[in-house]
């Protein structure tokens, strides 16, 4: 089991699940703008590689975990043309601006939301044929049981496709990405979404986060058979594949 250093978003004493609620409900309204902004517009690319794993498979039935407002779930319908994807978040303020973007882009028949604490889902075993998940597990308050239900509510050789913040590893863009998320993002996420706290503590989840073969080691004791990953952007960002 992999002890995950438990970091909140804000020093009130409440539950972590209930202070990133909270926190994404804060930052909804200016939340796309920003993770536009401060990835330079490149968290787009990253979530089309994340999807093009998934194309050969050709899969109907997807969830999107820690869907937010919708980003990753919107372009998986255009790329991959599923019969349904479902968006599960805890945060109902991301998921508000997710129906509307879906409503303006025609694919209200395709993708619906549900509010769901993705550590303990309502969906059957083996209901969807990949989950995917875009900048959100890093939340989880128990990433162990997180990914466990992920692989639970995934078919029998089903796949899931992760893209997540990581830290580079390699001279100098690690010391040039430490220098970036520890003043220019916390700073400028200050200014825009008006929350002190919500951009701080979204680096200090990246650095404590599982990562490349540690995570490996996470998702096949999740329950996952076969597990890969690739560093992209000088390891700014990590996708990781896996089946059950």
């Amino acid at each position: 089991m992999y002890k995950q250093e438990e970091i909140k978003p804000y020093n009130d004493g409440t539950e972590k699940a209930g202070q990133v609620e909270q926190m994404f409900d804060n930052i909804a309204p200016t939340y796309d703008q920003l993770n536009h902004r401060l990835s330079w517009d490149i968290d787009r690319r990253w979530r089309k590689k994340a999807i093009r794993q998934l194309a050969p498979h050709h899969p109907k039935q997807i969830l999107d975990i820690a869907t937010g407002t919708g980003d990753f779930a919107i372009l998986a319908a255009q790329m991959l043309q599923p019969e349904r994807i479902v968006g599960a978040d805890i945060s109902e303020g991301m998921m508000q601006i997710g129906q509307q973007k879906v409503k303006d882009k025609g694919l209200v028949d395709i993708i619906t939301f549900a509010r769901e604490d993705c550590t303990s889902m309502s969906f059957a075993d083996n209901t969807f044929d990949a989950v995917t998940a875009a900048f959100g597990i890093r939340n989880f308050s128990d990433l162990d049981k997180g990914l466990t239900e992920m692989c639970r509510v995934l078919k029998h050789g089903g796949h899931l496709s992760i893209v997540e913040l990581t830290t580079p590893v390699s001279f100098p863009m690690k010391q040039l990405f430490r220098l970036y998320s520890h003043t220019v993002l916390p700073l400028y996420g200050k200014l825009i979404s008006k929350d002190q706290s919500a951009y701080s503590y979204l680096t200090r989840t990246i650095e404590a986060f599982p990562q490349g073969e540690t995570m490996m080691e996470v998702l096949r004791n999740a329950g996952f058979s076969q597990s890969s990953f690739r560093r992209l952007t000088f390891g700014i960002c990590t996708m990781y594949f896996a089946t059950k």
